[in-house]
């Protein structure tokens, strides 16, 4: 088995597939990448059991094979070396020499028969969708996820299919966010829970991509398929909670405020806040909001008005700074508008402008109790 590929272009798949591979594994077959020759076609492949990647990349070849090699000191040559072409070839004593235009390496490489195959699925449901916007919709929600590994349904985003539409929801059960394609659809219904982990790799891939992704999916896994890569993953079993039952209809109290400033008036403020509750409070009366902080423990206390576009009622509600920051930093709009019906009720973010034709994003989060 002998085949040559360029430096740069293997450094560059394989630090994509290296995403998948967990620091610490049980299987020491885990910490290899699998590379399978086929003539001018190599296929290499990292796990960790939960999640498979795998990426075709083209060489120049004859020969015919498999192997398993280890990937960090594999990554690690490769990352030494400018643009030049690489040959490696395998030889008898179980390693596979690579030769550069100044030398020669050996690495010892495990039988590719070892390695776990990828999922195959079963007669699955198919939906298209453009690169960039499934990065849109995976960076508007992720963050929004839990981290409780008891309630594992959390801990993941929420793909809801229909033929109107494609709904995105995360939520850790004190902030959620929903976010709605209606210029994408599904031929036919379908839900499913995507673990964090393949998300965060396909959103680090495919930001800025035109490339169509085509997603299968059944009960138990979902494949995503792109330009010359597959991802196979295992979904999260479970029901996911009903969050239209969260989202409150009635709000009559809107605020509408210049996005940065409140953020920016929100970050300062909190820094005088609570170091356990991060408790902020926003006072509302006419066109002004006032944002105050304060930890009594240090006598340390912060305060900042802003004017505003305010339609409802005077009203105080608290709110966790942390959970709030996160929100507005994740919107790109000018304005956002805050809707409120009562101060134990969750408040609803939803940014003004710009979002595409057929893009809503909607945000919650839960108020704390204020101590008056």
């Amino acid at each position: 088995m002998k085949f040559i590929v360029s430096s740069t272009y293997l450094l560059k798949q394989l630090q994509v597939l290296g995403g998948v591979i967990n620091s610490s594994n049980t299987l020491p077959i885990l910490d290899n990448f699998l590379f399978e020759l086929n003539q001018s076609s190599l296929t290499v492949s990292a796990s960790d059991l939960e999640t498979t990647m795998i990426s075709t990349i083209d060489v120049e070849s004859d020969s015919e094979g498999s192997i398993a090699l280890p990937a960090r000191l594999l990554l690690d040559t490769l990352k030494t070396f400018p643009e030049q072409p690489l040959t490696f070839i395998v030889e008898d004593n179980n390693t596979v020499e690579i030769s550069s235009n100044h030398g020669k390496y050996a690495l010892a490489y495990a039988d590719g028969a070892e390695f776990p195959k990828a999922v195959a699925l079963d007669n699955p449901s198919t939906t298209k969708i453009e690169g960039d916007i499934l990065a849109t919709a995976i960076s508007k929600t992720i963050f929004a996820a839990g981290n409780d590994d008891l309630r594992p349904v959390m801990s993941g985003v929420f793909f809801q299919f229909s033929p109107e539409n494609l709904t995105f929801v995360a939520t850790d059960a004190h902030k959620l966010v929903k976010y709605t394609r209606e210029d994408v659809s599904a031929e036919g219904v379908a839900e499913f829970i995507m673990p964090k982990k393949p998300l965060n790799l396909l959103k680090g891939i495919l930001a800025g991509s035109e490339e169509p992704v085509t997603i299968e999916y059944n009960d138990s896994n979902a494949k995503f398929t792109f330009n010359n890569s597959e991802l196979v993953c295992r979904l999260i079993d479970g029901k996911y909670p009903n969050y239209e039952a969260v989202i409150p209809k009635e709000n009559p109290n809107k605020l509408v405020i210049d996005r940065t400033q409140f953020l920016n008036s929100v970050r300062r403020v909190s820094i005088f806040s609570n170091k356990t509750t991060h408790q902020i409070r926003l006072k509302i009366a006419g066109a002004e909001l006032n944002i105050s902080a304060e930890d009594i423990d240090y006598s340390n206390k912060a305060e900042e008005r802003l004017s505003c576009d305010y339609q409802g009622d005077d009203m105080q509600i608290g709110f966790n700074s942390r959970f709030l920051t996160e929100m507005i930093n994740n919107l790109s709009s000018d304005n956002v508008q805050l809707e409120m019906s009562l101060p134990n009720r969750a408040g609803i973010l939803t940014p003004t402008d710009g979002l595409d034709e057929g893009e809503h994003v909607t945000m919650l989060v839960m108020p704390v109790m204020l101590n008056s």
